[in-house]
């Protein structure tokens, strides 16, 4: 039986058994490009479709590209439906995260890690609160994320970040203000999603490089979703804190079924967790056991 299979039976198998839980995030509202997103750099390597409710970002040796939100956000629920450079794609990264925008930056990262033509793409997600990331986790995705579109998104309150893929958990970072860890509360951070070449960092650690005979790499997006606080950069609060479907009490904390999700996936498809890494922390960070990482 193939894993993608078995995944699948065992997933429904935890539906079946938590058919009364709900606090899954809200379905996402598909929009074109133009509403809520700019490019930002190399405009001749973004393509539009269906009206530009579909983009193609394209890599090749001269460039990659990128674009961001208009709006900069406090806490909200944001995702974009992705399909991953296909083929030989070692040495390329596509990003999708939100950032503030000054020295002490606070960021949430989303970032798809290239490979050779059939190994399984690594994504690796981060958290940067206050200026410090250093909070790396990589998993395998149990699909292939080249075939089609799945969608990831991000979902940011005041109690916790969940990462999710095709709505489910994949990670969370809840806030420990209280143990002494910077949480993203009052820095608005834009959306921003970019397809660039780390051939000297994201394939096996740089060992495996770009074939630039495959260009142009070619990474697909549609979706555009965001359903979240706008602010002001210079803004420290959300007027409507507390207002919003995301900032209601089901989703301060992940439900019996998400955890159980979560659980999988860190069992069966975690390849690297900093929470776990004693070599770059002798003690283990403070957030680790509220995260459930232990």
């Amino acid at each position: 039986m193939s894993s993608q299979r078995l995944w699948g039976i065992v997933l429904g198998l935890f539906v079946l058994a938590n058919v009364s839980s709900g606090a899954a995030p809200r379905r996402p509202a598909d929009v074109p490009f133009g509403r809520n997103y700019v490019p930002t750099w190399a405009f001749d390597h973004i393509k539009y479709y269906n009206g530009g409710s579909e983009i193609q970002l394209y890599l090749d040796k001269s460039t990659g590209t990128g674009f961001q939100s208009k709006g900069s956000y406090l806490f909200g629920h944001f995702s974009m439906h992705i399909k991953m450079v296909a083929g030989d794609s070692a040495g390329t990264v596509t990003a999708f995260y939100l950032s503030s925008q000054n020295s002490e930056h606070d960021e949430i990262d989303f970032e798809f890690l290239g490979n050779r033509t059939g190994q399984p793409y690594i994504l690796q997600t981060n958290v940067y609160t206050g200026g410090k990331g250093d909070r790396e986790q990589r998993i395998y995705l149990w699909f292939d994320p080249t075939k089609e579109y799945h969608t990831y998104s991000v979902l940011w309150n005041l109690y916790q970040i969940v990462f999710f893929v095709d709505d489910v958990p994949i990670r969370v970072f809840k806030n420990c203000k209280d143990l002494g860890v910077k949480f993203p509360f009052n820095q608005p951070m834009k959306i921003y999603s970019s397809l660039w070449n780390a051939d000297d960092w994201a394939t096996r650690g740089g060992l495996e490089k770009t074939d630039w005979s495959k260009a142009p790499f070619v990474a697909s997006y549609k979706g555009f979703h965001v359903d979240g606080c706008e602010a002001s950069v210079a803004a420290k609060f959300c007027n409507t804190q507390g207002m919003r479907w995301w900032d209601q009490k089901e989703f301060q904390d992940l439900d019996f079924y998400q955890w159980r999700q979560l659980q999988l996936i860190r069992t069966k498809y975690t390849i690297y967790n900093y929470c776990h890494d004693r070599a770059r922390y002798p003690n283990m960070p403070a957030e680790c056991s509220r995260d459930r990482d232990i």
